[in-house]
């Protein structure tokens, strides 16, 4: 399956896609109009990959992209899904399901099997109103996610789900298949079974946390595997200025007192060199070469906007040092040049 360059795309060099999450409903609403101007502001500044889920709003994201990606020309954008979660209709859904509010009428059940996950796909076409996808993601794999049952499930997406992927791929329904987790330990033990295109892999590459740095990159590298970054911000902690009573996330929850310590220390130095947190944070996850696009949930356009700024600020090589000097990233992490 690996490929000798990424699938990715984004106009005039831009290394940023949306991530859609917010889009459905990600802990609070968006409204119609919020998420098609979300959407337009990225496409018109050159934006062309998208990632969504059936997940995400219970089909929500998925329908809101769909309605305008429709009006595209099919060729000019890449968007990918995921499989994993498969989708009921239900006359009685809360209004608030796994953090996302307001979402579609569906109820969700974990299926990894072979039927599952073609049925997965054809809804999530049918939602998207598209006769392909570009990519999809086996999500949530993970022992955190799964707990006692993570073997059975793992062994399932090995013997079961990728198998089944591949048929689809030859069938023309997806062209692209990966993984998408925010554990870098089961996608290392994923590649001791099995191959795969493409990694969309969550806060496991960051400013903070550069767990995935000494094994998984180097591997996903010598593989070609196209490497999607999500959670770059770690879900708010590096999203922004930190202030001495902030209430933060760090992997949607709060954060903790060794994960925000470490945060203002880069903050610190950080303000030594007058850089912007935000910016910091973007440009190192793009700095490394298994990196081939960053993947960000935008709730608005402002949001947009200064994400741009931030991948264009100019950041000094002495920053970089310092970060290293202070051990607050690895000598060997790669920085901006």
């Amino acid at each position: 399956m690996n490929l000798s360059k990424p699938y990715f795309n984004c106009n005039d060099g831009a290394r940023l896609g949306l991530g859609g999450a917010p889009l459905g409903n990600l802990f609070t609403p968006m409204t119609e109009d919020e998420t098609q101007r979300v959407l337009k502001i990225s496409w018109d500044d050159g934006c062309r990959s998208f990632d969504t889920a059936p997940h995400y709003g219970h089909g929500l994201s998925e329908k809101r992209l769909g309605q305008f990606l429709g009006e595209k020309d099919r060729n000019s954008f890449k968007i990918s899904s995921k499989v994993g979660r498969l989708l009921t209709p239900s006359h009685q859904v809360p209004r608030q399901q796994f953090s996302y509010v307001d979402g579609l009428s569906f109820v969700q059940h974990w299926d990894f099997s072979g039927s599952g996950v073609r049925k997965s796909i054809e809804d999530s076409l049918t939602r998207l109103g598209l006769s392909r996808l570009d990519a999809v993601y086996v999500h949530d794999i993970d022992e955190a996610t799964h707990g006692e049952n993570y073997k059975t499930v793992f062994h399932q997406v090995i013997s079961e789900t990728l198998p089944t992927l591949g048929q689809l791929k030859q069938e023309g329904l997806i062209t692209h298949i990966g993984l998408g987790v925010n554990d870098h330990k089961v996608v290392l033990n994923a590649l001791k079974d099995a191959d795969f295109d493409t990694l969309m892999l969550a806060g496991r590459y960051t400013l903070l946390d550069t767990s995935a740095l000494s094994q998984l990159l180097p591997e996903l590298l010598s593989r070609q595997v196209s490497l999607a970054l999500g959670g770059v911000y770690n879900s708010g902690i590096l999203a922004k200025r930190l202030l001495p009573d902030s209430q933060v996330t760090f992997n949607y929850a709060p954060a903790s007192e060794a994960w925000l310590q470490k945060a203002f220390k880069i903050q610190n130095i950080a303000d030594l060199f007058s850089v912007n947190l935000r910016s910091a944070a973007l440009q190192f996850a793009l700095a490394h070469p298994a990196t081939h696009i960053v993947m960000l949930g935008i709730r608005s356009e402002l949001e947009w906007q200064e994400s741009r700024l931030a991948e264009k600020e100019s950041i000094p090589s002495e920053f970089w040092r310092q970060l290293k000097s202070a051990h607050l990233i690895p000598e060997e992490a790669p920085t901006p040049t």
